[in-house]
Protein backbone atom coordinates (compact mmCIF):
# COMPACT_ATOMS: atom_id res chain seq x y z
CA UNK A 1 0.00 0.00 0.00
CA UNK A 2 1.19 3.16 -1.02
CA UNK A 3 1.94 5.68 1.92
CA UNK A 4 -0.62 8.97 2.52
CA UNK A 5 2.25 11.12 3.36
CA UNK A 6 5.80 10.75 1.75
CA UNK A 7 8.52 12.74 3.48
CA UNK A 8 12.08 12.23 0.94
CA UNK A 9 15.22 14.11 1.58
CA UNK A 10 13.99 17.16 3.34
CA UNK A 11 15.84 19.77 4.93
CA UNK A 12 15.21 23.57 6.25
CA UNK A 13 17.46 25.85 6.96
CA UNK A 14 15.99 29.55 8.27
CA UNK A 15 17.72 32.98 7.37
CA UNK A 16 19.39 33.03 10.59
CA UNK A 17 21.91 29.57 9.57
CA UNK A 18 19.62 27.53 11.86
CA UNK A 19 19.55 24.47 10.51
CA UNK A 20 15.79 23.00 11.69
CA UNK A 21 15.37 19.55 9.63
CA UNK A 22 17.86 17.83 8.28
CA UNK A 23 17.61 15.05 5.23
CA UNK A 24 14.32 13.80 6.88
CA UNK A 25 12.72 10.81 5.43
CA UNK A 26 9.30 9.69 6.28
CA UNK A 27 6.32 7.26 5.15
CA UNK A 28 2.88 7.54 7.30
CA UNK A 29 0.60 4.51 6.57
CA UNK A 30 -3.05 5.33 5.66
CA UNK A 31 -5.28 4.96 8.53
CA UNK A 32 -2.19 4.78 11.24
CA UNK A 33 -1.91 6.78 14.34
CA UNK A 34 1.62 8.01 13.79
CA UNK A 35 3.01 9.23 17.36
CA UNK A 36 5.91 12.00 16.52
CA UNK A 37 8.07 12.13 19.60
CA UNK A 38 11.26 14.52 20.35
CA UNK A 39 12.36 17.35 22.93
CA UNK A 40 11.74 20.81 22.82
CA UNK A 41 13.09 22.56 19.82
CA UNK A 42 14.06 18.83 18.16
CA UNK A 43 11.89 20.04 15.00
CA UNK A 44 8.36 18.82 15.20
CA UNK A 45 6.39 21.32 14.92
CA UNK A 46 8.79 22.59 11.77
CA UNK A 47 8.58 19.15 10.28
CA UNK A 48 4.22 19.17 10.76
CA UNK A 49 4.31 23.04 9.17
CA UNK A 50 6.01 21.86 6.31
CA UNK A 51 3.67 18.61 5.60
CA UNK A 52 0.91 21.23 6.00
CA UNK A 53 2.78 23.32 3.24
CA UNK A 54 3.06 26.30 6.05
CA UNK A 55 6.73 26.95 6.16
CA UNK A 56 8.58 25.86 2.05
CA UNK A 57 11.26 23.32 2.71
CA UNK A 58 14.76 24.16 2.03
CA UNK A 59 15.43 21.07 0.06
CA UNK A 60 13.27 17.68 -0.81
CA UNK A 61 9.77 17.02 -1.38
CA UNK A 62 6.58 16.23 0.62
CA UNK A 63 3.97 14.36 -1.20
CA UNK A 64 0.10 14.09 0.14
CA UNK A 65 -1.95 10.93 -1.37
CA UNK A 66 0.34 11.85 -4.48
CA UNK A 67 0.00 15.57 -4.36
CA UNK A 68 3.26 17.29 -4.34
CA UNK A 69 2.35 20.01 -1.37
CA UNK A 70 4.26 23.11 -3.32
CA UNK A 71 3.19 22.28 -7.28
CA UNK A 72 -0.02 21.04 -6.05
CA UNK A 73 -0.71 22.77 -2.97
CA UNK A 74 -4.71 23.41 -2.75
CA UNK A 75 -5.06 19.37 -3.42
CA UNK A 76 -2.88 18.64 -0.67
CA UNK A 77 -3.56 20.51 1.63
CA UNK A 78 -7.78 20.03 1.78
CA UNK A 79 -6.71 16.25 2.47
CA UNK A 80 -5.18 17.45 5.86
CA UNK A 81 -6.69 19.31 9.02
CA UNK A 82 -3.99 20.56 11.52
CA UNK A 83 -4.45 21.57 14.71
CA UNK A 84 -1.73 24.03 15.77
CA UNK A 85 -0.12 24.25 19.42
CA UNK A 86 -1.17 27.84 19.42
CA UNK A 87 -4.66 28.42 20.70
CA UNK A 88 -5.40 31.11 18.28
CA UNK A 89 -9.13 31.91 17.39
CA UNK A 90 -11.38 34.65 16.66
CA UNK A 91 -12.36 35.72 20.12
CA UNK A 92 -15.96 37.25 18.99
CA UNK A 93 -17.47 34.63 17.13
CA UNK A 94 -19.44 31.75 18.01
CA UNK A 95 -18.34 28.30 18.34
CA UNK A 96 -20.94 27.43 15.53
CA UNK A 97 -19.67 30.33 13.48
CA UNK A 98 -16.59 29.50 13.64
CA UNK A 99 -16.18 26.15 12.73
CA UNK A 100 -19.11 26.96 9.82
CA UNK A 101 -16.69 29.32 8.41
CA UNK A 102 -13.43 27.02 8.71
CA UNK A 103 -15.33 24.40 6.33
CA UNK A 104 -16.40 27.31 3.60
CA UNK A 105 -12.50 28.03 3.61
CA UNK A 106 -11.79 24.64 1.72
CA UNK A 107 -15.05 25.26 -0.43
CA UNK A 108 -16.68 22.61 1.22
CA UNK A 109 -20.90 23.45 0.71
CA UNK A 110 -22.74 24.12 4.16
CA UNK A 111 -23.33 20.80 5.89
CA UNK A 112 -25.11 21.92 9.19
CA UNK A 113 -25.68 17.86 9.93
CA UNK A 114 -21.97 16.78 9.89
CA UNK A 115 -20.99 20.62 12.02
CA UNK A 116 -23.26 19.46 14.53
CA UNK A 117 -21.76 15.81 14.52
CA UNK A 118 -18.24 17.48 14.95
CA UNK A 119 -19.52 19.23 17.74
CA UNK A 120 -21.44 16.77 19.74
CA UNK A 121 -18.66 14.70 19.24
CA UNK A 122 -16.41 17.49 21.23
CA UNK A 123 -18.85 18.01 23.87
CA UNK A 124 -19.26 21.06 22.66
CA UNK A 125 -23.28 21.06 20.96
CA UNK A 126 -23.93 23.31 24.56
CA UNK A 127 -21.71 25.72 23.72
CA UNK A 128 -22.28 26.45 20.05
CA UNK A 129 -23.65 29.80 20.31
CA UNK A 130 -21.37 30.80 22.78
CA UNK A 131 -18.60 33.48 21.90
CA UNK A 132 -14.76 32.38 22.29
CA UNK A 133 -13.46 34.59 24.25
CA UNK A 134 -15.81 33.31 27.08
CA UNK A 135 -14.70 29.28 26.88
CA UNK A 136 -11.45 28.03 28.91
CA UNK A 137 -8.33 26.90 27.53
CA UNK A 138 -9.16 23.54 27.37
CA UNK A 139 -12.56 23.94 24.93
CA UNK A 140 -11.06 26.67 23.05
CA UNK A 141 -8.82 23.65 22.25
CA UNK A 142 -11.43 21.57 21.09
CA UNK A 143 -12.84 24.36 19.51
CA UNK A 144 -9.07 23.95 17.21
CA UNK A 145 -9.90 20.52 16.44
CA UNK A 146 -13.45 21.16 15.69
CA UNK A 147 -12.11 23.42 12.80
CA UNK A 148 -9.29 20.95 11.76
CA UNK A 149 -12.36 18.73 10.81
CA UNK A 150 -15.03 20.85 9.41
CA UNK A 151 -13.77 19.66 6.00
CA UNK A 152 -14.04 16.29 6.61
CA UNK A 153 -9.93 15.86 5.71
CA UNK A 154 -8.24 12.54 5.38
CA UNK A 155 -5.24 13.19 7.67
CA UNK A 156 -5.39 15.13 10.93
CA UNK A 157 -2.36 16.94 12.78
CA UNK A 158 -2.55 16.93 16.13
CA UNK A 159 0.22 19.25 17.60
CA UNK A 160 0.17 19.19 21.40
CA UNK A 161 -3.45 18.70 21.57
CA UNK A 162 -4.43 17.94 24.87
CA UNK A 163 -1.58 20.57 26.27
CA UNK A 164 -3.96 22.63 29.43
CA UNK A 165 -7.43 20.34 29.24
CA UNK A 166 -8.54 18.40 31.70
CA UNK A 167 -8.42 14.44 32.48
CA UNK A 168 -11.87 14.40 31.68
CA UNK A 169 -11.84 16.03 28.28
CA UNK A 170 -8.60 14.46 27.50
CA UNK A 171 -10.49 11.36 27.17
CA UNK A 172 -12.84 12.40 25.30
CA UNK A 173 -10.92 13.87 22.72
CA UNK A 174 -8.86 10.75 22.47
CA UNK A 175 -12.28 8.04 22.06
CA UNK A 176 -13.04 10.68 18.87
CA UNK A 177 -9.45 9.96 17.79
CA UNK A 178 -10.12 6.84 17.98
CA UNK A 179 -13.45 6.75 16.41
CA UNK A 180 -11.69 8.99 13.45
CA UNK A 181 -9.07 5.92 12.90
CA UNK A 182 -11.83 3.76 13.12
CA UNK A 183 -13.62 5.28 9.88
CA UNK A 184 -10.24 5.62 8.40
CA UNK A 185 -8.26 9.10 9.23
CA UNK A 186 -4.66 9.28 10.13
CA UNK A 187 -4.14 10.35 12.62
CA UNK A 188 -0.42 12.12 13.69
CA UNK A 189 0.13 13.44 16.86
CA UNK A 190 2.85 15.11 18.50
CA UNK A 191 2.92 15.11 22.72
CA UNK A 192 4.73 15.49 25.52
CA UNK A 193 1.89 13.01 27.28
CA UNK A 194 3.88 10.51 26.73
CA UNK A 195 2.35 7.22 28.08
CA UNK A 196 -0.77 8.93 25.65
CA UNK A 197 1.36 7.77 22.86
CA UNK A 198 2.09 4.77 24.42
CA UNK A 199 -1.99 3.97 24.63
CA UNK A 200 -2.64 5.52 21.33
CA UNK A 201 -0.28 5.18 18.47
CA UNK A 202 0.81 2.02 15.90
CA UNK A 203 3.73 3.39 15.18
CA UNK A 204 6.27 5.73 17.04
CA UNK A 205 9.40 8.40 15.00
CA UNK A 206 11.59 9.69 17.31
CA UNK A 207 12.82 13.57 15.93
CA UNK A 208 16.22 15.05 17.74
CA UNK A 209 18.31 18.03 16.77
CA UNK A 210 16.29 18.10 13.32
CA UNK A 211 17.23 14.41 12.56
CA UNK A 212 14.77 11.00 12.38
CA UNK A 213 16.76 8.86 14.81
CA UNK A 214 14.06 5.74 15.39
CA UNK A 215 10.42 4.84 13.02
CA UNK A 216 9.13 1.87 15.07
CA UNK A 217 5.94 -0.65 15.60
CA UNK A 218 5.14 0.57 18.83
CA UNK A 219 4.93 -3.11 20.04
CA UNK A 220 8.18 -3.73 18.33
CA UNK A 221 9.82 -0.74 19.76
CA UNK A 222 8.67 -1.97 22.99
CA UNK A 223 10.23 -5.52 22.65
CA UNK A 224 13.44 -4.43 21.39
CA UNK A 225 14.52 -1.18 23.48
CA UNK A 226 12.55 -2.40 26.44
CA UNK A 227 14.53 -3.38 29.67
CA UNK A 228 12.87 -5.89 32.61
CA UNK A 229 13.20 -4.91 36.19
CA UNK A 230 13.16 -7.11 39.14
CA UNK A 231 13.18 -5.74 42.53
CA UNK A 232 13.58 -7.98 45.76
CA UNK A 233 12.78 -6.52 49.04
CA UNK A 234 15.43 -8.06 51.72
CA UNK A 235 14.63 -9.60 55.13
CA UNK A 236 18.04 -7.91 56.40
CA UNK A 237 19.05 -4.44 55.34
CA UNK A 238 22.67 -4.29 53.53
CA UNK A 239 25.27 -1.57 53.81
CA UNK A 240 26.96 -2.73 50.90
CA UNK A 241 27.09 -5.39 48.22
CA UNK A 242 29.05 -8.71 48.97
CA UNK A 243 31.85 -8.86 45.89
CA UNK A 244 30.17 -12.32 44.81
CA UNK A 245 27.52 -10.08 43.63
CA UNK A 246 29.48 -7.53 41.51
CA UNK A 247 29.41 -9.47 38.24
CA UNK A 248 25.07 -8.83 38.29
CA UNK A 249 23.97 -5.99 37.31
CA UNK A 250 22.66 -4.97 40.69
CA UNK A 251 21.71 -1.75 42.52
CA UNK A 252 21.09 -1.40 46.28
CA UNK A 253 18.55 1.32 47.24
CA UNK A 254 20.10 4.35 50.05
CA UNK A 255 18.33 2.22 53.11
CA UNK A 256 19.91 -1.04 51.74
CA UNK A 257 16.34 -2.53 52.02
CA UNK A 258 16.03 -3.59 48.42
CA UNK A 259 18.32 -5.15 45.43
CA UNK A 260 17.33 -3.71 41.60
CA UNK A 261 18.01 -6.03 38.53
CA UNK A 262 17.83 -4.84 35.33
CA UNK A 263 17.58 -7.26 32.27
CA UNK A 264 17.30 -7.50 28.78
CA UNK A 265 13.66 -8.56 27.87
CA UNK A 266 15.47 -10.12 24.26
CA UNK A 267 18.34 -11.43 25.78
CA UNK A 268 18.13 -15.72 25.85
CA UNK A 269 19.01 -15.77 29.48
CA UNK A 270 18.07 -13.16 32.04
CA UNK A 271 20.36 -14.46 34.36
CA UNK A 272 17.96 -14.11 37.35
CA UNK A 273 18.82 -18.23 38.23
CA UNK A 274 22.23 -17.28 38.40
CA UNK A 275 21.44 -14.44 40.67
CA UNK A 276 19.32 -15.89 42.83
CA UNK A 277 21.48 -18.82 43.70
CA UNK A 278 24.22 -16.21 44.21
CA UNK A 279 22.12 -14.36 46.64
CA UNK A 280 21.59 -17.59 48.70
CA UNK A 281 25.18 -18.92 48.33
CA UNK A 282 25.90 -14.90 49.91
CA UNK A 283 23.36 -15.23 52.91
CA UNK A 284 21.13 -12.91 51.32
CA UNK A 285 17.62 -13.45 51.83
CA UNK A 286 14.49 -11.73 50.33
CA UNK A 287 11.04 -11.67 51.51
CA UNK A 288 9.42 -10.29 47.99
CA UNK A 289 10.00 -9.39 44.87
CA UNK A 290 8.54 -7.65 41.79
CA UNK A 291 8.95 -7.30 38.12
CA UNK A 292 8.21 -4.15 36.39
CA UNK A 293 8.88 -3.37 32.41
CA UNK A 294 10.22 -0.11 30.58
CA UNK A 295 7.58 2.41 29.74
CA UNK A 296 7.87 4.18 26.50
CA UNK A 297 8.41 7.67 28.53
CA UNK A 298 11.82 5.53 29.61
CA UNK A 299 12.77 4.30 25.91
CA UNK A 300 12.30 7.94 24.86
CA UNK A 301 14.62 9.44 27.12
CA UNK A 302 17.20 6.64 26.67
CA UNK A 303 17.17 7.40 23.09
CA UNK A 304 17.62 11.20 23.45
CA UNK A 305 20.33 11.30 26.09
CA UNK A 306 22.25 8.25 23.63
CA UNK A 307 21.95 10.80 20.64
Amino acid sequence: MHPIISVQNLSKVYESGFHALKNINLDIRRGEIFALLGPNGAGKTTLISVICGIVRPSEGSVTVDGHDIITDFRAARSMIGLVPQELTTDAFETVWATVSFSRGLFGKTPNPDYITKVLKDLSLWDRKDSRLMTLSGGMKRRVLIAKALSHEPQILFLDEPTAGVDVELRKDMWQTVRTLRDAGVTIILTTHYINEAEDMADRIGVINNGEIILVENKAQLMRQLGQKQLTLELQESLTALPPSLAKHNLALNQDGSELTYVYDTQGERTGITTLLTDLGQAGIRFKDLDTSESSLEDIFVNLVRRK
